[in-house]
């Protein structure tokens, strides 16, 4: 696998010239690599999204061997950047981008729209065309578990969230979080601090210490491409999980569990299709039952009792017999979030903009 940075990738792009690269984009034939580029905005390291999502290519390279060929774009900031990035790698051959952030989404939309050969793969976002595809995990699915277990093991009855962006793929993970702890503890709250980042281990820290210094004793690390946050909370005594992938080794007294992705299944069905021609933009929400989401690392500490319940609650989620947001629930200020006995369909999930009753932070304007 290629692992390549912005600043060698900026000058080749400088060197190349983006109207050149653009013209002299050739057809490949049959018998080349199809070539698959993952795009990620943090370093890629040991733990994190952009470990998860990199790791996730591993089967696609165990399948096809040198019939595919992998290159890792890592540290690449949203914006123009990361446009012309994204661009150049496409105009050098590759016909597979997997576009993993958020704020990626208009420069990758332009790029599936100006080539339908090309298959996109856009993490956590909305929009889709016939070769362009988001994917984002149900998170909410396990932190609506591990909001059982942190309300079951707080002391103070309040917990935190270290969070990076107010995007509903995170408001939703919050939101689970705290019904899951009401459920256990009614009167439970959540406190809120956005960092604006995916990849800031100094603010990390600081906005964890901040919970912990608000009483906070359990504490959401939410969607950190660092241990940071896991950290900060075994030094102080506090409970901590985290998403994505295992960060056990760097709490291996406080940490709560993980609620991790396993990104192989779709990014190999979506590489099967690409090569049969039969790829189909849609909007790929997955969860525990695509196999895609698992809680692991469950802490000892759980009481007995509430794993019971975790665990039969978890396996009504696999088979779909139970959802975090059935109503009633009630918004954080107060009106009706949903009604009694309904239940949200996945795009008023994609598309939650609310907090939830018992989260205490107002979401950022």
């Amino acid at each position: 696998m290629t692992k390549l940075t912005r600043r060698n990738l900026m000058t080749a792009a400088a060197a190349t010239g983006l109207a050149g690269a653009l013209g002299s984009r050739l057809a490949f034939a049959a018998d080349q690599p199809l070539g698959i580029t993952l795009v990620v905005p943090s370093p890629i390291g040991d733990v994190g999204w952009g470990h998860a999502l990199a790791a996730g290519l591993e089967p696609i390279k165990a399948a096809y061997g040198d019939k595919v060929k992998v290159t890792v774009l890592e540290n690449i900031a949203e914006g123009p950047d990361a446009d012309r990035i994204m661009t150049k790698t496409v105009a050098d051959g590759n016909k597979f981008l997997i576009a993993g952030s958020f704020g990626y989404q208009n420069g990758a939309l332009q790029i599936a729209r100006r080539d339908p050969g090309v298959t996109v793969l856009h993490a956590s976002g909305f929009q889709v065309a016939p070769n362009f595809s988001p994917f984002a995990a149900k998170y909410f699915q396990g932190t609506y578990l591990l909001g059982m277990a942190a309300a079951a093991l707080s002391k103070t009855g309040k917990l935190g969230s270290v969070s990076a962006f107010a995007i509903p793929e995170l408001i939703t993970s919050i939101n689970a979080f705290t019904l899951g702890a009401q459920a256990v503890k009614p009167d439970i709250e959540v406190s809120v601090v956005w960092v604006n980042s995916w990849f800031d281990p100094a603010k990390e820290q600081e906005a964890a210490k901040a919970l912990i210094a608000q009483k906070c004793d359990v504490i959401f690390s939410n969607a950190q491409d660092t241990p940071s946050v896991i950290s900060a909370c075994e030094e102080a005594g506090v409970y901590a999980f985290n998403l994505n992938s295992s960060m056990k080794k760097y709490a291996p007294k406080t940490y709560l569990g993980c609620i991790s992705t396993d990104w192989s299944p779709f990014f190999k069905a979506s590489v099967d299709a690409h090569l049969a021609g039969t790829f189909k933009g849609a909007n790929a929400f997955l969860g525990v039952a695509d196999k895609v989401v698992e809680v692991v690392d469950w802490n000892p500490d759980v009481p007995a009792d509430v794993m019971a319940k975790i665990k039969e609650i978890e396996a009504k989620i696999a088979d779909g017999s139970f959802s975090p947001f059935t109503g009633p629930i009630t918004k954080a200020d107060g009106s009706e979030g949903v009604a009694s006995g309904a239940t949200m369909a996945d795009p008023e999930i994609i598309a939650m903009n609310w907090h939830v009753k018992g989260v205490s932070t107002p979401l950022p304007k």
